[in-house]
């Protein structure tokens, strides 16, 4: 494979794999039952007292909650809300901006705790998850401010907020036996669908790492990581894969950490590949679902204000990172 030994990329990869599923498996089980008794919904409960200092009624914080289990749910709700003439734009974008952390609650439970970590490792696991956290809270907490400051009385009509069903969509009760039958069925279908592809992306990397130059490759990244944040070279690849994949970059920071990266690189790259990602995110993703909720016009506001506060919060967690 690539000139090298199969058996030598094999030596390195199965036991890897072997750690990682076993990780994977204790880790989905274990969020898929966060989730069944209500875990989300505990974190998604503090979006309610935001609602007042941004100036915003407790009706909002209903939709924020729904974020926390649906996306999509908890966005259609704020849509409606417009939609009816009780939020203006101003207070749209302002509640869109303070759901960022509980957005980003939903996803501790699904990828970053269950799959995430046991890639990276504990360590560089919670200091990576850690940063995306803060990075979340900061844009949360910046939208309550940014409400307090802008909005009034005038950019709600209360009047019109009852037109519009605010409750969180219910849970269909479950017993206990159901919850981890349940849990255990979708970390099975979670295995099958991870583990050929895991195992697949390992076996290349690998063996890509072993014979290619990767960084000779890489052009004016190589100036941009050394000149702009002071990363070595060898962490392009990382920037690189983070780009157009999570995962894949997860995997290939786990392979460089601690051999060729400090723990710290490794994260400051996979921060880094995450602004560059936006760029490729938000055709792939953030244009389609925006579009279908608010329509291009008011669409493309929420898509420039989210990019613009993920890049400016990434960019002062990276520079963080880096002064540590």
């Amino acid at each position: 494979m690539f000139g090298v030994p199969v058996v030598d990329v094999l030596e390195v990869v199965l036991p890897r794999v072997a750690t990682v599923v076993a990780f994977i498996s204790v880790g989905v089980f274990a969020a898929n039952l966060l989730v069944d008794f209500g875990a989300v919904r505990y974190v998604a409960a503090l979006a309610k007292p935001l609602t007042g200092p941004a100036n915003l009624p407790s009706e909002v914080g209903s939709a924020i909650l729904t974020t926390a289990a649906s996306t999509t749910a908890g966005y259609g709700m704020l849509a409606e809300f417009r939609e009816s003439g009780a939020l203006d734009d101003r207070a749209t974008l302002v509640a869109v901006t303070i759901n960022t952390f509980f957005g980003f609650a939903q996803h501790v439970f699904t990828f970053y705790a269950p799959v995430l970590i046991p890639i990276l490792g504990l360590r560089m696991g919670l200091l990576y998850v850690g940063f995306r956290a803060g990075i979340a809270l900061a844009i949360t907490v910046l939208g309550v401010l940014a409400g307090a400051l802008l909005l009034s009385d005038a950019n709600v009509d209360r009047a019109k907020l009852g037109d519009v069903e605010a409750d969180a969509p219910g849970e269909e009760a479950k017993s206990t036996r159901a919850k981890l039958r349940s849990a255990a069925e979708t970390t099975a279908s979670r295995l099958r669908s991870i583990l050929p592809r895991l195992l697949v992306v390992y076996l290349v990397l690998e063996a890509v790492l072993m014979t290619v130059d990767v960084t000779r490759h890489t052009g004016p990244l190589n100036d941009v990581a050394v000149a702009l944040t002071g990363l070595p070279v060898e962490s392009v690849p990382v920037v690189v894969a983070f780009t157009f994949n999570t995962t894949v970059g997860a995997l290939t920071a786990a392979s460089l950490v601690p051999e060729t990266l400090t723990v710290e690189q490794g994260v400051a790259a996979m921060l880094l590949g995450g602004v560059f990602s936006f760029a490729v995110s938000t055709f792939k993703r953030s244009i389609p679902f925006q579009y279908g909720i608010w329509g291009p016009t008011f669409g493309s506001k929420v898509i420039a204000v989210n990019v613009a506060t993920k890049v400016v919060f990434v960019a002062l967690a990276l520079a963080l990172l880096l002064a540590v």
